[in-house]
């Protein structure tokens, strides 16, 4: 409500507003803080644990039940589906549709056609031109013997009498009997003791809300101050010392400890892959060694050797299959 459009406070509102204000002060600071304090400790919980609990919770459990719905019960629902449609059409519904069309239905229409004509036709006759006039003629012997001289004596004897009779009076007393001094009753005093119990509730409202918006300050206030304190006593030091000891000392082990070790494991894996290697070529040759001596066969080049150059003739370039390849000698003239 806006307070151009309030009725002029008396002194009652006045006397009232205060001491409510201050009182309800009292009462509504401590629920405040501790509201504030628990809405603070409920958004770290749900961001450091419920969170990550649900994310954990939706990886291990739903999202397999998901994929698990999708990819394997969804397939076999509509098999089965497919399947007990299939069964239940062919197996049930097509039988039945023949036997209501071919066989049910001409027999329904005969048995329908002879109670139509040994039963409804002769007791519709009976009704008509027997039961009808004999129940209009009871109805009317029943209503002049019974219902006429009771409606006649209600009408004309007990209907005057208790309006004449009964009600009024009774609304002459409640007219000037009753109902002027609860009228005077309802104006002189009921009506002054609700407007003070509205007085005294709306002002009790107001002063709820700005107890409440006092009191969100006052928190507010006091959560600044232990973060400031906090930071003061606990987060500069921890800072200071991570950005002065912590990150200097990593650094220092990092380039000083952690690179060499790394680089000579990394030197030592290379050498023991090598060595691996040259071990497992010589047990290789080994192995081929021992099968041609045991089966025979074209000797076979060693690893990493070039291939054998075809042989030449002496002062031909033309290649000669079989022919011993001679050591090309430069001849140099000696002096």
């Amino acid at each position: 409500m806006d307070v151009d459009k309030r009725e002029p406070e008396g002194c009652l509102t006045a006397a009232v507003r205060i001491p409510v204000r201050i009182v309800v002060l009292l009462v509504v600071l401590p629920v405040r803080m501790a509201w504030d304090a628990l809405a603070v400790c409920g958004r770290a919980l749900d961001r450091v644990v419920l969170r990550p609990l649900g994310r954990m919770l939706y990886l291990v459990l739903v999202y397999p039940l998901l994929w698990l719905y999708a990819n394997a019960l969804v397939p076999l629902g509509r098999g089965l589906a497919w399947l007990v449609g299939a069964l239940v059409t062919y197996g049930l519904v097509k039988p039945a549709g023949w036997l209501y069309r071919w066989v049910l239905t001409p027999l329904g229409q005969a048995l329908a056609w002879l109670v139509k004509t040994l039963v409804v036709v002769p007791a519709r006759w009976l009704y008509r031109w027997a039961l009808a006039p004999l129940g209009h003629a009871v109805v009317w012997l029943a209503k002049a013997l019974f219902v006429w001289p009771w409606a006649a004596l209600w009408r004309y004897v007990v209907v005057p009498v208790v309006r004449y009779g009964i009600v009024a009076p009774l609304r002459w007393l409640w007219r000037r009997v009753l109902v002027p001094p609860a009228r005077w009753l309802y104006r002189w005093v009921l009506t002054p003791a609700g407007r003070g119990l509205v007085v005294v509730a709306r002002e009790l409202r107001d002063a709820v809300v700005v107890a409440w918006r006092a009191a969100g300050y006052l928190t507010r206030a006091v959560g600044r101050g232990l973060r400031w304190l906090g930071w003061h006593l606990l987060g500069r030091p921890v800072a200071w010392c991570y950005r002065n000891v912590c990150t200097p000392a990593g650094h220092a082990l990092r380039d000083h400890l952690w690179r060499p070790v790394r680089t000579a494991a990394a030197g030592a894996g290379r050498a023991g892959r090598a060595a691996l290697a040259s071990a497992a070529a010589t047990v290789r040759r080994a192995r081929q060694d021992a099968w041609r001596a045991l089966a025979g066969g074209p000797a076979a080049g060693r690893a990493g050797e070039p291939a054998g150059v075809p042989a030449r003739s002496l002062g031909s370039t033309t290649t000669a299959p079989g022919v011993a390849p001679t050591p090309e000698i430069s001849l140099r003239k000696r002096g």
